[in-house]
């Protein structure tokens, strides 16, 4: 099965990255994509953080 290579970047350092976090991070705020060093740093002690999900920029092209 092919893999087909996406790319995004972290909301934060805006450096794309093979794995993302979905994250809200704010009380009112909008989910965003995180890569693990920044997710380290908003997730550790932030009562409003929330996981939404793991993206993979390698994912199994459907038949």
């Amino acid at each position: 099965m092919a893999v087909r290579a996406r790319v995004k970047p972290c909301h934060f350092c805006n450096q794309p990255a093979p794995v993302l976090y979905r994250v809200k991070y704010e009380e009112e705020g909008d989910w965003v994509f995180t890569c693990p060093d920044c997710w380290q740093k908003i997730s550790q002690d932030n009562p409003f953080y929330v996981y939404g999900g793991t993206w993979k920029a390698e994912k199994p092209k459907k038949s």
